[in-house]
């Protein structure tokens, strides 16, 4: 549960009690009631409250509400800091435990007004629905001719993404409509190495399972090659969709050869996220080059008292690959050897020597020797560490720094266990030996199956429409994550207050510091992924010298580019 849909149970609580009170007069106040909800609610926003700031929310004599305040402090359920050095002033604040007990509470409310309204089986995790008014507003409705569409034609329409928290939310905002629409089964939601296998599988079928399917960024040289996909560009011209209001290097990313294949539905930035308590504490400078970075993990490196310096993907495969081509491009250069003019265009057009693997390279000796560096100041299962696990070492406070997806840095500031919320800065990434800091961009672009009936095609296309319209987006910004990919969403006071996130990207978007060449989206993308997975690995385990790694992930790429007819 995050602190978003805590914030709001709590509010429906205190909503759902006033008629009560107003058809029965003579009832009551609660005050521990009225003082817990109080404490909670400020507690989430961060904020000290005074004893007598409490009592007068109880709604009940003071001495009466002074008595009560006094029995929950003995009773363990709320702590009293001193707020003075005379110890005449504390400050009020929700003792572990009942942070704890609350959160379960609100929970089972949750759980149970999902049951009543039919929004979830009870046999589902109460994970699997989200507690936001935002979803029955009349902004994200899907417009009527798509409901008609479904409804006439008495069927529903089914999915094919991945399995992360932005899709469980989106599924769950979509479902939430599903008696005209589509319920919780038709969304087929995998894994990154599960939905790629998926996606072929179901190309060589006669008839495509899915009408609407989720294409990792870097997969759609591949899926354009192999025929896995329908360009939309039709589509696009007659619908509402403005490629303008998306930042050029988003857009781009469902782009091949001037056609396009895809509509960015979330985009997400690896930025390198900072504890600021720590480094104003300390008075630390924020770090913006490699050596900096390593000066500043090594500073708060602390083994001793389980606080490491920094957290990034060093797992084997595909974490440490994406690691290795993202620093690369730290250092200026692609693991291809793409014009520098043309870095910011894609390698779509990209041809002959210009894809060359240059692994073996002077950027690629800094990126290794800085990873290296890096394992010094890191927790001690670095080598084996994702997506996730990064994200829940710097969460749990274990780590000073951290790179980090956006799409997943949102759990910072939401998650009702993070030990960081309010204590975290976010750093554009720091550059490399002759580099620049180049953020590199992700995300998923919704896309069509070539294999999708012709009568399918356009209620799909419609459905992608409303899925990433500003509207949807802004709803997704909302519920806590600050993901969307376009300018207007961006700049829309409530969707920029929810997370400071979205202003850093906005601001990097409006810098063109946004680049999504780091992981080239080539046809072979994911042997090379595996490659550089596999042999950079063994060079920061220590099995093989630095240069034995490059040379030899030089030597299988180059094998791989020469196999496909580059050159």
């Amino acid at each position: 549960m995050t602190e978003h849909e805590l914030l709001r149970v709590i509010a429906f609580l205190e909503r759902v009690r006033l008629p009560f009170q107003e058809l029965v007069p003579v009832a009551e106040e609660d005050a521990t009631w009225n003082m817990l909800l109080f404490l909670m609610r400020n507690h989430i926003a961060g904020n000290a409250i005074a004893i007598s700031t409490l009592a007068s929310v109880a709604k009940v004599p003071h001495a009466t509400a002074m008595r009560r305040i006094h029995a929950l402090i003995e009773s363990g359920h709320i702590v009293a800091n001193a707020a003075s050095d005379t110890g005449k002033r504390f400050r009020l604040a929700p003792s572990d435990e009942l942070v704890e007990s609350f959160t379960q509470y609100a929970r089972r409310i949750k759980s149970l007004l999902a049951e009543t309204f039919g929004l979830r089986a009870k046999t589902d995790s109460e994970e699997d629905f989200y507690f936001g008014g935002s979803y029955f507003a009349a902004q994200i409705i899907p417009p009527p001719r798509l409901i008609e569409s479904l409804f006439r034609g008495r069927r529903e329409i089914k999915f094919l993404l991945n399995d992360d928290n932005y899709f469980l939310s989106m599924r769950n905002m979509w479902a939430d409509f599903r008696n005209n629409m589509a319920s919780r089964k038709n969304f087929d939601l995998r894994k990154l190495p599960a939905l790629h296998h998926q996606l072929i599988e179901n190309s060589r079928k006669d008839v495509s399972e899915y009408d609407i399917v989720a294409i990792n960024a870097p997969w759609l040289g591949e899926a354009v090659k192999k025929n896995l996909i329908l360009p939309l560009d039709g589509y696009i011209n007659a619908a509402t969709i403005s490629s303008l209001d998306f930042h050029p290097s988003v857009w781009s990313m469902g782009s091949w050869q001037g056609r396009q294949f895809g509509v960015p539905i979330y985009c997400t930035i690896e930025l390198l996220a900072a504890r600021t308590d720590l480094f104003e504490k300390d008075r630390f400078e924020y770090p913006t080059t490699f050596d900096k970075t390593v000066a500043a993990a090594r500073h708060f490196h602390q083994p001793s008292k389980e606080r490491y310096g920094i957290a990034w993907n060093g797992g084997c495969g595909m974490p440490i690959a994406s690691t290795f081509m993202f620093l690369m491009g730290c250092c200026g250069e692609s693991i291809l050897k793409i014009p520098k003019s043309s870095l910011a265009m894609g390698v779509d057009y990209a041809h002959g020597e210009q894809l060359r693997p240059q692994i073996n390279s002077d950027a690629g000796r800094a990126v290794l020797d800085y990873l290296r560096r890096l394992k010094e100041v890191s927790p001690p299962d670095i080598l084996d560490m994702d997506w996730d696990r990064r994200t829940t070492s710097f969460l749990s406070g274990q780590t000073a720094l951290a790179y980090c997806w956006t799409v997943r840095a949102a759990r910072f500031e939401n998650d009702v266990s993070s030990a960081v919320k309010r204590k975290v800065t976010y750093l554009p990434q720091p550059r490399g030996p002759n580099g620049a800091s180049n953020n590199p961009i992700g995300g998923f672009l919704l896309c069509i199956p070539a294999n999708l009936p012709e009568d399918r095609i356009e209620l799909a296309f419609e459905a992608i429409a409303w899925m990433t319209s500003p509207e949807a987006m802004k709803a997704n910004v909302q519920n806590g994550f600050p993901v969307a990919p376009r300018f207007s969403v961006a700049a829309d006071p409530e969707a920029a207050a929810t997370s400071p996130i979205v202003s850093v990207v906005d601001r990097l978007a409006k810098q063109n510091k946004l680049k999504a060449w780091p992981r080239p989206p080539v046809p072979e993308y994911l042997l090379l992924e595996e490659i550089l997975g596999q042999e950079i690995h063994r060079a920061v385990r220590g099995e093989v010298t630095d240069q034995a790694a490059l040379e030899r992930a030089q030597e299988l790429s180059d094998q791989v580019m020469r196999a496909a007819g580059y050159y």
